[in-house]
C-alpha cells in the first residue's frame, strides 16, 4: 500500500498525517484523529450514521477516501457540544426525546447541522429532505424533525 502525507482541518484545527492510500475518512477520523463521535454503521454509505460535514456539505465518511478531502474543512460531532455542555441542536434532540438507540443520532445531528448552517430557517419539507439519507431504526423521524425545527427557532432567537 502506498502512503500519502495529508493536511486537513478537523473541527477548526489543522492536522497533518501520513495515511494509507485507501483509508476511509471515517477510519481516519475515529482512529487517527480521535473523533469517536463519528459512528460506523453499514460501511456502505447507505445508513448515514457516519455523516460528517466537509466544506459545508454533509458527507458519508465511510465510503470517502481520506485522500479526497485533503485541504478541506471537516466538522464532526465533537464540534457541536459535549455531554456537559450540549450545543443548541443537541439540546433540541434531548428536549424532543429524538434519540433512542443511538444508531442514527450522530449522522442525523451532522446532516441537520449542515442544513442549518446553509439555511437557518428551513421548512419541514427541507428538513425531511436533508435527513432523508439517514436511517433511523427506532422510527423517531417525527421527533427528529421537531428537534431540528426547535433548534432552528432557538438559534434564530
Amino acid at each position: 500500500m502506498s502512503e500519502h502525507k495529508i493536511e486537513l482541518t478537523i473541527n477548526g484545527r489543522k492536522q497533518q498525517a501520513t495515511v494509507e492510500g485507501r483509508k476511509t475518512l471515517c477510519d481516519f477520523l475515529r482512529v487517527d484523529a480521535g473523533c469517536t463521535g463519528v459512528h460506523v454503521g453499514c460501511e456502505h454509505g447507505v445508513c448515514g450514521a457516519c455523516t460528517v460535514i466537509v466544506d459545508g456539505q454533509a458527507l458519508r465518511s465511510c465510503t470517502t477516501p481520506v485522500s479526497t478531502v485533503v485541504g478541506k474543512k471537516i466538522v464532526t460531532l465533537e464540534s457541536l457540544g459535549t455531554a456537559e455542555r450540549p450545543g443548541p441542536l443537541q439540546k433540541a434532540f434531548i428536549a424532543e426525546q429524538a434519540a433512542q438507540c443511538g444508531y442514527c443520532v450522530a449522522g442525523m445531528l451532522m446532516s441537520a447541522q449542515a442544513l442549518l448552517d446553509r439555511n437557518p430557517r428551513p421548512t419541514e419539507a427541507q428538513i425531511r429532505l436533508a435527513l432523508a439519507g439517514n436511517l433511523c431504526r427506532c422510527g423517531t423521524h417525527n421527533r427528529i424533525v421537531r428537534a431540528v425545527q426547535r433548534a432552528a427557532k432557538e438559534m434564530a432567537a
